[in-house]
């Protein structure tokens, strides 16, 4: 078997991750063979698993590769430039569950459990840890801040973004709410959540709903 050159090597990959976006788009990974993506390919089923351990493997990949566009997406938005918590949070969830709604490989794994399992059971656990924490280390990006300022409820940012993180999770439960109420469903939730999380200009941001003493001072000496 011979071997490929460096300039061999990062076409072929490339000509994959081509390859299994499209067709894993289109027929969902249970549908799609590892023979159907070296045809796209041109080459030998064997020469596919010299660049990938399996399809679930590869899958992931492109999902990576998706993701980080996702986060670049997010960046343009300056989330981090936003002076409002429930603003911020708001565009962050909107913009996360529009790429759900249009990526249709970020739909299949919320409408089809088959892949999700699949795709859970093909990577290790500190693998799966890890895209969560790259996940809440986005949100703390732009959240932090907030967070020190006692802007938002909550003064742990790992909770609070934890939390952040959780909401789009919602669309899991898609079919169970109904195609048609999904939508408003899922606004409402956004904008209740947002809503909740930030802290009113009388609160002091504990979380336990009280005045600061320093604002009830200020209050005292104001009347």
């Amino acid at each position: 078997m011979r071997g490929f050159s460096d300039a061999e090597r990062e076409r072929i990959r490339s000509d994959l991750l081509d390859a299994g976006r499209e067709l894993f788009a289109r027929y969902g990974l249970g549908k799609t063979t590892v023979a159907e993506l070296t045809d796209e390919v041109g080459i030998g089923t064997s020469t596919f698993y010299r660049f990938f351990d399996s399809k679930e493997d590869l899958y992931a990949t492109v999902l990576e590769a998706e993701g980080e566009a996702v986060a670049r997406r997010l960046d343009e938005a300056g989330l981090d430039a936003v002076d409002d918590p429930r603003e911020a949070v708001e565009r962050f969830l909107t913009l996360l569950l529009e790429e759900v709604e249009s990526n249709p490989l970020v739909r299949r794994l919320v409408v089809e459990p088959e892949t999700r399992e699949r795709l859970r059971r093909s990577r290790s656990e500190a693998e799966r840890a890890a895209d969560h924490e790259a996940d809440v280390r986005f949100v703390r990006s732009f959240l932090d801040p907030f967070v020190e300022a006692g802007r938002v409820r909550g003064d742990d940012p790992e909770l609070v973004a934890n939390a952040v993180a959780a909401v789009p999770y919602l669309a899991l439960h898609r079919e169970e709410i109904g195609e048609e109420r999904y939508p408003e469903v899922m606004r409402f939730v956004v904008e209740t959540f947002a809503r909740g999380l930030a802290v009113d200009g009388d609160e002091d941001g504990d979380g336990d709903g009280d005045v600061d003493a320093d604002d009830s001072d200020a209050a005292d000496a104001e009347r």
